[in-house]
C-alpha cells in the first residue's frame, strides 16, 4: 500500500490515505474519488477534504498552520522562492527520464541535470546559505528534495553518474544540511523500498515496450 501523511515539524493530526494494488495506481476507487482529474498521487486528506498536486498540497499546508511558515512573509523574498519552486516542478520530469532514456537520450537528460545543478549553485544557493531560505528549511529546500534524495538513487538503479560534490560544493553542503534536519531524517522513503519499486516500473516499461 501507499500510506500519505502529513509531517512537517508542527502539530497536526497525521492524515492517511491507504491505497492497495490490484493493478494500477490509477484503477483503485479511492485514488478516483479524491483525485478525478489527474488520476494520481499525492493527495493530502484534511478533514476528509481532500488536496492534490505536491506544491498545492505545500501552499495549503502553508495557510492552514502559519505557525511554521514555508514561505517568506516578505512579497520579493516569497517571489524569489515561488520562481525557484516553479523551476523545481519543471524540472521533475527529468527524474524518470533517467532511467527510462538509454544512449544518447540518456545523455541529454544527463546534461538537462547538469544545467539544473549550475543554476542551482551559482543562483540559488548564494550568500553562504544553510539552506534556501537561510536558516530554516521552506517550501524550496521540499521542492528539490528530488535532489537531495532522490538523483542518488535513481544514479545507483541506472548505473550512471551526475553530481560530483567538489563540482557543486554549495548544492552538496545543502544536501548534508536538508537531509539532517530531524523531520526529513525521519520520513524519507526506504531506499531498499525505492529500488524494489523502480525494478518493478522499469519491468513494465519493458514489457509494455515488446508488445
Amino acid at each position: 500500500s501507499v500510506r500519505l501523511q502529513s509531517n512537517l515539524g508542527f502539530e497536526t493530526q497525521r492524515h492517511t490515505l491507504r491505497i492497495h494494488r490490484r493493478r494500477s495506481l490509477q484503477q483503485e476507487s479511492l485514488l478516483l474519488q479524491y483525485n478525478p482529474v489527474h488520476k494520481k498521487i499525492p493527495v493530502l486528506l484534511h478533514d476528509g477534504k481532500p488536496i492534490c498536486e505536491s506544491t498545492v498540497i505545500l501552499r495549503y499546508i502553508d495557510e492552514i498552520w502559519p505557525q511554521n511558515p514555508l514561505l517568506p512573509a516578505d512579497p520579493y523574498d516569497r517571489a524569489v522562492a515561488l520562481f525557484w519552486i516553479k523551476f523545481a516542478d519543471d524540472k521533475s520530469p527529468l527524474l524518470s527520464k533517467l532511467y527510462r532514456t538509454e544512449g544518447e537520450e540518456q545523455q541529454a537528460v544527463v546534461n538537462e541535470w547538469l544545467e539544473m545543478l549550475e543554476a542551482m549553485e551559482e543562483h540559488a544557493l548564494i550568500g553562504g546559505k544553510k539552506f534556501f531560505g537561510g536558516d530554516e528549511i521552506n517550501m524550496v529546500d521540499i521542492a528539490f528534495c528530488m535532489v537531495a534524495h532522490w538523483l542518488g538513487l535513481i544514479e545507483d538503479f541506472a548505473g550512471i553518474k551526475i553530481f560530483e560534490p567538489h563540482k557543486f560544493p554549495r548544492v552538496s553542503s545543502w544536501i548534508q544540511n536538508f537531509k539532517s534536519v530531524p523531520v526529513i531524517k525521519d520520513n524519507l522513503p526506504d531506499t531498499d523500498k525505492m529500488l524494489a519499486l523502480l525494478n518493478r516500473r522499469r519491468e513494465m516499461l519493458l514489457t509494455s515496450k515488446s508488445n
